[in-house]
């Protein structure tokens, strides 16, 4: 399989691309003024505790507080024989400094999400301070490579015992690797992190004390793995900075960089533009004739499976097994490209047949395992319902460039002109018996309700004018939508 992944570059926002074969699986976007702030470790003041809610919320200097949960932070164990979890009041209390890392970005209304158990990623090594094993990536399979890479990891961590006190796990990237790479990337973690015990020491107000990579800089030293062939960047600047980067902490990723020169942009070249206006829409296409509903709501996404306009199997049954199997390449893609965390509720076409549910779920699980976000499905359902988790660390594609319609105020539909219309009506009847409007009363409305008012329901207000023996008035506004009204007494 050919992977490739696109860099472009502006002075506003760094847009990533990873395409496979042709196709592009995800995006990432990062705005200058926006940066995310996953993995930055703050020095954070806790200002309150909540032993309700087992949790506390922490300044970090951010503009909304952010939340630190019992569960994710380090406590000491308080006897062998009982290891239950302090209450949150035994661990911390207001006014107390923390070291912190931002585990979630702040989405919509909600703060960052914090955990004091820090963790610090170079090219194939995370340096866990308060932890004590050695992990290997589960994505590596062979298990004569996970021993070697555990015995090595063992071995340079031991030489390093006085000045390297934690646990290590091994990321993917790592497969394959020789011992000096894994030393060199060892000697990194080392600089990093008295630079970072350096920094909490000196600072006494809530700041940030280590700040993440910016995106194209992770993008090289988390994706650029072996499966990625090219590596395109369109900006000469951010080219020399990426080299210069490479080569410091990732020799072997130097032949896969290239900058692209040319006229035509580097997202067009490869319709990731067209991609990225799809990723936004509610109907995704399928090729067969069939097509899914995509809905994003504050508690999860649902993914919705219809047949469309694909008949050409022989039974119905066919039909709809056929369309399962096509949509759960385009699901699971579209979980990557939209960055769709959380609850996700996946609702198949009803599949009469159990073979067929079977398969259906065994061809999705094959397709989320080049997924790099973690995930957890259920069984198909009688009803043909999958239920999954997806984990999310930052805000999904919709978020990130879309606010809610200020039309419809986010419910997707406005009231038709002939609702409103009779909304006017009851407005009237009622201004009508509070007040008593000399001359009348003026209708100020959007251009399609006064059309409305003045030919269909015409006759309607003729009646109205008859009953409360007063004129109406109608005034166009451009600027109010199909919603907006205002009755004014003249």
């Amino acid at each position: 399989m050919s992977e490739e992944i696109l860099i472009n570059i502006t002075p506003m926002e760094s847009r990533v691309a990873l395409v496979e074969n042709g196709t592009v699986q995800e995006l990432f976007v990062e705005r200058t003024a926006k940066r995310g702030l996953v993995g930055n470790i703050y020095k954070g003041k806790v200002v309150r505790v909540l032993p309700g809610m087992q949790a506390a919320f922490v300044e970090i200097g951010l503009s909304r507080t952010a939340f630190l949960h019992a569960n994710d932070i380090i406590w000491p164990k308080r006897t062998e024989d009982l290891n239950e979890p302090p209450l949150i009041t035994e661990l911390l209390h207001e006014g107390q400094m923390i070291t912190v890392q931002v585990m979630k970005d702040m989405l919509g209304t909600k703060g960052a999400r914090l955990s004091s158990d820090l963790s610090i990623p170079s090219r194939y090594l995370v340096y866990m301070p308060f932890g004590e094993h050695i992990g290997i990536s589960q994505r590596i399979e062979s298990e004569a490579e996970r021993e070697r890479l555990k015995s090595l990891t063992r071995l340079i961590r031991e030489e390093h015992a006085d000045s390297l006190k934690g646990g290590v796990i091994v990321r993917t990237a790592a497969e394959g690797v020789s011992e000096e790479e894994l030393r060199q990337d060892m000697a990194f973690l080392i600089k990093l992190w008295q630079y970072i015990k350096e920094k909490k020491q000196s600072t006494q107000q809530p700041a940030l004390i280590y700040e993440e990579l910016p995106l194209y800089q992770r993008i090289i030293r988390d994706m650029v793995i072996q499966d990625i062939s090219k590596v395109y960047i369109d900006s000469r600047e951010t080219f020399a900075k990426i080299l210069e980067f490479v080569r410091e902490f990732v020799p072997s990723a130097e032949e896969k960089l290239e900058h692209y020169p040319g006229e035509k942009p580097l997202f067009e070249l490869y319709n990731v533009e067209e991609d990225l206006q799809k990723a936004l829409s509610r109907k995704v296409q399928l090729k067969s004739g069939g097509y899914l509903i995509i809905d994003q709501t504050e508690a999860m996404t649902t993914v919705d499976v219809n047949t469309g306009s694909f008949v050409g199997s022989r039974t119905l049954e066919d039909t709809v097994f056929k369309t399962n199997l096509e949509a759960t390449h385009a699901i699971a893609r579209q979980l990557r490209l939209r960055n769709l965390g959380g609850i996700i509720i996946i609702d198949f076409i009803d599949m009469q047949e159990d073979e067929h549910r079977s398969q259906v779920l065994k061809a999705f699980e094959k397709m989320l395992t080049r997924d790099h976000a973690k995930t957890k499905i259920t069984q198909v359902s009688e009803l043909g319902l999958v239920e999954m988790t997806r984990k999310r660390t930052r805000e999904s594609l919709e978020h990130l460039l879309c606010e809610t319609c200020p039309t419809c105020q986010g419910r997707g539909s406005v009231k038709t002109a002939e609702t409103v219309c009779f909304e006017i009506f009851r407005e009237i009847l009622r201004e009508a018996r509070a007040y008593d409007a000399a001359n009348g009363y003026m209708v100020i409305a959007n251009q399609k309700v006064i059309d409305r008012l003045l030919s269909e329901e015409s006759a309607a207000v003729a009646d109205l004018e008859l009953f409360i023996a007063k004129p109406i008035r109608f005034q166009v506004e451009s600027l109010y939508t199909q919603e907006q009204y205002d009755i004014v007494l003249v």
